[in-house]
């Protein structure tokens, strides 16, 4: 099993940088990372939270692409494996993805298509506006997973979309990487809620004074 030993760091590293920045709670989200050989992936375990993931190993489980557990006794991977593997064989040059339930950018995509490039970070870092997926499950079932792949097919260089109502996905060579692009499109969609909020109440006082 030490072989695993540099994805289980990479992957913990990432797992406790959204745990304490808030972009997931309690047991919720997953991340993953392929293995070097191409035979599948290592994804967080169900029921474990990002903050209890450990660098030997704790709360991660190797699984192949269909789902197979590639070594004895290993622990039920999250029931959105399926969305990781999905990415993972399709996108041959990223090596990791991180899914989140994020606030700031679940709260945006309520009622947007995409969360747009609002500051000239996630401009020059995200390349562009981060799409919005409706999909109404609460795990993307296999029949969905078509329309995801369809994104990054659609958009080159996509590194992020988000799930409406669900969470965000973001991709990168490394979990570290991938974390990261999570972080900024939180930040983007904050500023769009706040931006959103001051022009609101910028037109309540145009609003009132006319009166």
């Amino acid at each position: 099993m030490g072989r695993y030993e540099s994805i289980w760091s990479d992957l913990t590293i990432a797992a406790h940088r959204a745990y304490t920045r808030w972009l997931q709670a309690g047991s919720g989200g997953n991340l993953s990372a392929r293995l070097p050989d191409g035979r599948g992936m290592i994804v967080k375990s169900s029921g474990g939270s990002f903050g209890d993931c450990g660098t030997c190993g704790e709360g991660w489980t190797a699984i192949s692409f269909d789902g197979r557990p590639l070594s004895s006794g290993a622990a039920k991977p999250t029931r959105e494996w399926r969305l990781h593997a999905a990415l993972l064989e399709a996108l041959p040059d990223v090596g990791a993805v991180v899914h989140c339930h994020s606030p700031w950018a679940v709260a945006w995509s309520a009622g947007h298509a995409e969360i747009p490039a609002a500051t000239w970070q996630s401009g020059l870092k995200l390349g562009g506006a981060v799409p919005v997926l409706d999909c109404k499950a609460a795990v993307v079932p296999p029949e969905e997973l078509g329309r995801v792949r369809g994104l990054f097919l659609d958009i080159p260089g996509l590194s992020a979309f988000i799930l409406r109502g669900h969470g965000l996905v973001a991709v990168g060579k490394t979990a570290v990487e991938a974390e990261h692009t999570a972080e900024l499109v939180e930040e983007t969609a904050k500023v769009c809620v706040l931006q959103a909020l001051l022009r609101a109440a910028e037109q309540k006082k145009e609003e009132d004074y006319a009166l």
